[in-house]
């Protein structure tokens, strides 16, 4: 009996410019474009609201642009978004009525990722999630 061999990892890299928020949608095409074959469409709808949310979050509070690396394996896919700014850990928290459409992205991140999570670089942080494969 052969032991199976797993797929290597596939990986998308992408480096964002400083208040570049256009570069929001380019990113989202860029992953839709990425997982269509090896993602369901329902997956990669919530993995590209996800990234949008960390993406925005990343270029509008931290000016210094950001990089996301999407790595697909055949159980999962993660997405980091680093940015470049040290102290500036990110939080969850319930926004008031006044609020609007602001400081939900975190909350749909905690409440739609199989796993998520914030890791410390000696300039500045990865916001990470990940989404397990869809059972067929």
């Amino acid at each position: 009996m052969t032991k199976r061999q797993e797929s290597p990892p596939m990986r998308l890299h992408r480096r964002l410019g400083h208040a570049d928020l256009s570069a929001v949608g380019e990113i989202r095409e860029a992953l839709r474009e990425f997982l269509r074959y090896r993602r369901r469409p329902e997956e990669t709808e919530v993995a590209e609201l996800l990234l949008s949310e960390l993406v925005t979050n990343a270029l509008i509070h931290t000016r210094n642009g950001a990089v996301v690396t999407v790595t697909s394996v055949p159980t999962r896919v993660r997405v980091e978004v680093r940015d470049f700014v040290t102290g500036q850990e990110p939080a969850p928290y319930v926004p008031n009525a006044d609020d609007g459409t602001h400081g939900r992205g975190l909350i749909l991140v905690q409440s739609l990722a199989d796993s998520w999570g914030v890791t410390t670089q000696a300039l500045g942080k990865v916001v990470w999630f990940e989404l397990s494969a869809a059972k067929a």
